[in-house]
């Protein structure tokens, strides 16, 4: 990272800081200074009276084109700015519900449209329009704080580049709210796409967002990073051809710490800061730490009195204020590869140096070795966070091989001026040993290895080194020498150790990809060539012989071969023949590769399979292959549900999934094609359908979802309702069917009252303890038949036996809890042994029984005395509520906007709302506001309704489909007065 100080802003923050500080001291934080990209001042915006009306700023956003500037304020105003010439545009004061601070406002790539979140947790909608010349506001409410407080949004931005991406025209919205992560479109019309839980996280941790744009398999799609926590977890956003947008997990990052601040500074690196100020970059393909930067000294401005709603009373949750106790949401920013902190006197600016300003860095520090391992590293391929470098490996190869001359030739310089002056002559040829391997090691590695590869592909090409071309005559003399020489069997003065083919093994050693590219340049022109035809099949089989029968080269090398091979075979004029058995064990040793392989080995390697209908082993191939791993369930749906795939091949892709999904603890990601598999009813299915830590599907489709339900009410029913509240991903109607069908009373009636059918749900549990109890005529037959007191047992067996006595006792005491005591003692008294008067034996139960009554009769008065005092508590309340008085937000009619007079003569009629908005009775029959109902008018809020865009007479209650939420009392509620 470079960390570079704007000192003219942070010069500025100081200076106007000092100025005002006589002043206010939340006047400070009302003002707006908008400086250039040299750092100059250009406009400073608002007053020291709009902070004493408005508060502090809470929230900043600048639109796509920087043209505007909507700024949020702790009492919850916001206003919009023209930064071309610094006029106020809009002043917005009802697009939330009053007395909550803006925590974000922040502008869509939609030229019209913004989204603010406020300190209620409530997010809104904001639709700029300019009607006859008049600036307006429309607001949506897109959530509501009572079902979980949203602290963090973060709309999806394109770059100009980007702008015709299909994903684009949705206005993709994500929210991260205490409970859950949603991810909302709001073009053309307002859906929700993906809605998923938190895990157990600290109540303090801050929820973070951040959208990014990524090539993933050759297609660029947004990423969104979320975190709350220590863990990151990555989203890819993708749309296919029928046009759905699918939510994929792509894959999740653990760290060690408590992170505040998440950011993108490419798409490959991400830059964190934790809860004790640290910076961390992070590489994200590797998921490794690059570099940890303190950042301390900047003294970060955190948001905690905002998220407290100071400025308006602290009226906001407990858990709201615990998390905005470490946020900084408002004080990071992030653009174009930059990244901003702002503190409390100073503006800090990270930017990611290019890859020769890295090695520069470590030069001028004199880390000679350091900067050559960073320059092979680049050189190879493995650096991470890289900028400025080419993509194509030849070029990249080559620019940095010039560099790593270069710092070759600063070593050396410095290796003779470092050089001891005095001492023994041991000393000097310590130093000596110590400089002159490390330049002699990298000088044959970057110069002379690419100058032989280069030389070789010159020569077998035609073409002279370094320019120039070969006489016609000599081009098959030098074909041939050359490849006599690659595929000698032994070196001039070779030792007996020595293994066969060295020099094609040398190259194999220094760049396996490179080397291969040469040969495969270099077969493109042998078309007509017979003998170079047959020098092409002498090294095939060379390459196949050393590098399969050798334990020196990597999987990784061993994938490079393979793939080159499947290239030449692929060709329509192929005369390449390959032996099969070598062939088979490159494959086998490119399966059970530990490391990843190039991108497209492992579709050559499917394509094998699927030809010989080993489909299993396509799992394998799916597995190992980084890029197509999340599609490993589709492959599974797809044969198991398709037809043309015999049981046999079916039933073998089924076990080995679930032969990996034992062995790594993977998730259940996708349930649906567990449906089509012939083993359902095994031990091992019902085991991984009940386990817990399996079942938590993350951005599954709507369908998948459905078939995990169902098979959990199959196989698992006392798992579905766990399910049902933990998840939030199925659909609701289709559900409710689900759990109908198979008869899970207490499930469906969950899923009843959360659609908001609460009578629904009590009757399906009505329905549950009705079929469930048993008549209590029924009781009596059952439990009079078990009665040992009846029969042909004589009265001279009981007396003869006490055991059986006891056992009377008990089955006459659990009958008392099933069946009325009359009956109980009826059928005592019916007995022929207990007819002849002998009642002595049943003595304790009767007065057993009566105890029993007493204290259920004691409960029963009890219990009806505190629901009797919970109804008249609630009932007081709720009068309160509704007698309260209503307070006008401004004294004149909202349709014809004229003052009413508080003494007047004439009697005129005027209605207050439970909004706070104020008419005329004439204005609003006038409006036909009003709806005729049991003869007298039910009254709706003109303004509140026409900003829901529909007429009020055409609902039942306007009230109740406001954006703002209401109490009980609120609804409905009109008060009409006569002056």
């Amino acid at each position: 990272l470079r960390r570079n100080v704007l000192k003219g802003i942070s010069a500025q923050i100081v200076s106007a800081a000092v100025r005002l500080l006589p002043l206010m001291l939340f006047c400070l934080i009302s003002i707006f200074l908008i400086s250039d990209q040299n750092q100059a001042l250009r406009l400073c915006l608002g007053t020291t009276a709009t902070g004493a009306e408005y508060g502090a700023v809470s929230a900043l956003s600048i639109n796509h084109d920087c043209t505007r500037l909507l700024c949020g304020f702790a009492k919850g105003q916001i206003t919009m700015w023209d930064l071309a010439n610094g006029k106020l545009l809009r002043t917005i004061t009802d697009a939330h519900p009053p007395g909550t601070a803006i925590l974000h406002v922040k502008f869509t790539d939609h030229p019209a449209l913004a989204v603010c979140n406020d300190s209620g947790g409530s997010v809104f909608e904001l639709s700029f329009r300019r009607v006859m010349g008049m600036r307006t506001c429309e607001s949506r409410c897109l959530f509501s704080g009572s079902k979980g407080e949203v602290c963090c949004v973060e709309p999806l931005h394109a770059g100009p580049e980007l702008k015709d991406h299909p994903i684009t025209h949705y206005s993709l919205l994500a929210m991260a709210s205490l409970t859950k992560i949603l991810l909302i479109g709001l073009k053309p019309s307002l859906k929700v796409w993906l809605t998923f839980p938190y895990g157990k996280t600290d109540p303090a941790s801050v929820p973070l967002l951040a959208w990014q744009f990524v090539a993933v398999q050759k297609t660029i799609n947004p990423v969104l990073a979320f975190c709350r926590g220590d863990t990151i977890h990555f989203l890819l956003v993708k749309k296919d051809e029928s046009g759905i947008i699918h939510v994929i997990k792509h894959r999740q990052l653990q760290l060690s710490c408590d992170l505040i601040s998440l950011s993108w500074i490419n798409p490959r690196t991400l830059v964190l800061m934790d809860s004790t100020e640290k910076l961390r970059v992070v590489d994200r393909p590797s998921q490794e730490e690059l570099e940890t930067v303190d950042m301390a000294e900047l003294q970060l401005v955190y948001n905690s009195s905002h998220f407290k709603s100071l400025a308006t009373g602290g009226n906001v949750s407990q858990a709201l204020a615990l998390v905005g106790e470490k946020t900084c949401y408002q004080s990071v920013c992030s653009y174009a590869g930059q990244i901003m902190y702002l503190g409390t006197k100073s503006v800090h600016i990270m930017t990611l140096r290019n890859w020769r300003e890295r090695v520069d860095h470590l030069l001028k520090q004199e880390k000679f070795m350091e900067a050559l391992s960073l320059a092979w590293s680049l050189h190879e391929g493995t650096a991470k966070a890289v900028l400025g470098l080419f993509a194509d490996p030849a070029k990249r190869k080559g620019v940095v091989a010039d560099k790593m001359v270069e710092i070759l030739l600063q070593y050396v310089d410095r290796s003779l001026k470092k050089c001891p002056e005095q001492g023994k002559i041991q000393v000097m040829e310590q130093h000596f040993q110590d400089m002159v391997p490390v330049m002699v090691d990298y000088y044959e590695h970057v110069v002379m290895g690419n100058k032989l590869l280069v030389y070789i592909s010159c020569c077998l090409a035609g073409r002279a080194y370094p320019l120039g071309d070969i006489p016609e005559d000599l081009v098959p003399q030098v074909k041939n020498q050359v490849f006599e020489f690659l595929i000698r069997l032994h070196s001039v003065e070779a030792a007996q150790e020595e293994e066969v083919y060295p020099y094609i093994r040398t190259l194999l050693h220094f760049d396996t990809r490179e080397f291969l590219n040469v040969l495969a340049l270099t077969f493109e022109d042998f078309k007509n060539d017979k003998q170079a035809l047959e020098y092409q099949q002498r090294i095939v089989d060379i390459l196949l012989k050393v590098m399969v029968d050798n334990s020196d080269f990597t999987p990784s090398q061993v994938g490079c071969l393979f793939t080159f091979l499947a290239r030449q075979l692929a060709k329509p004029d192929n005369t390449l023949f390959v032996n099969r058995k070598l062939f088979d064990q490159v494959n086998q040793i490119f399966l059970c590769a530990p490391v990843p392989m190039a991108e497209d080995a492992y579709q050559i390697c499917e394509f094998m399979y699927d030809k010989k209908h080993l489909y299993n082993k396509i799992v394998d191939c799916y597995l190992k292959d980084p890029l197509r791993k999340e599609e490993l369930f589709n492959y599974i749906h797809n044969i198991l549900s398709m037809p043309g795939y015999s049981s046999e091949e079916k039933q073998l892709v089924w076990v080995k999934a679930l032969q990996h999904i034992k062995v790594s603890q993977t998730r259940l990601q996708m349930i649906c094609p567990l449906e089509h598999t012939p083993g359902r009813e095994s031990s091992g299915f019902r085991k991984l359908i009940s386990d817990p830590n399996l079942i938590r599907p993350f951005s599954l489709s709507f369908c998948s979802v459905d078939g995990l339900l169902d098979l959990l009410c199959q196989f698992s029913p006392q798992q579905v309702t766990a399910f049902l509240k933990t998840s939030q991903d199925y659909r609701l109607e289709e559900a409710i069917q689900i759990t109908e069908k198979h008869k899970l009373h207490e499930a469906a009636a969950y899923l009843l009252e959360k659609k908001g059918n609460v009578q629904g749900a009590f009757e399906v549990l009505l329905q549950k303890v009705v079929d469930g109890i048993i008549s209590q005529q029924t009781k009596e037959n059952h439990w009079c038949i078990m009665n040992l007191a009846e029969g042909p047992v004589s009265p001279d067996c009981f007396s003869l036996s006490s055991a059986l006595k006891e056992l009377t006792m008990k089955v006459l005491n659990s009958m008392s809890s099933f069946i009325a005591p009359p009956a109980i003692i009826q059928r005592i008294l019916q007995d022929p042994v207990y007819g002849k008067g002998k009642l002595a034996e049943i003595q304790g139960l009767i007065l057993g029984m009566l105890e029993t009554f007493n204290y259920e009769q004691t409960l029963l008065e009890t219990t009806t005395n505190l629901l009797n005092s919970d109804l008249h508590w609630s009932l007081s309340h709720l009068r309160k509520a509704v007698s309260r008085g209503l307070h006008p937000r401004q004294y004149h009619c909202n349709i014809c906007l004229q003052q009413y007079k508080r003494w007047q003569e004439s009697e005129e009629e005027i209605i207050i709302f439970s909004c706070g908005h104020l008419y005329h009775c004439q204005c609003l029959q006038r409006k036909e506001v009003g709806v005729l109902s049991e003869r007298q008018y039910s009254w709706s809020c003109y303004k509140c309704t026409s900003n829901q865009g529909s007429r009020p007479a055409d609902r039942p209650s306007a009230e109740s489909s406001r954006s703002r939420s209401t109490s009980l009392a609120q609804v409905s509620q009109t008060v009409t007065f006569q002056i």
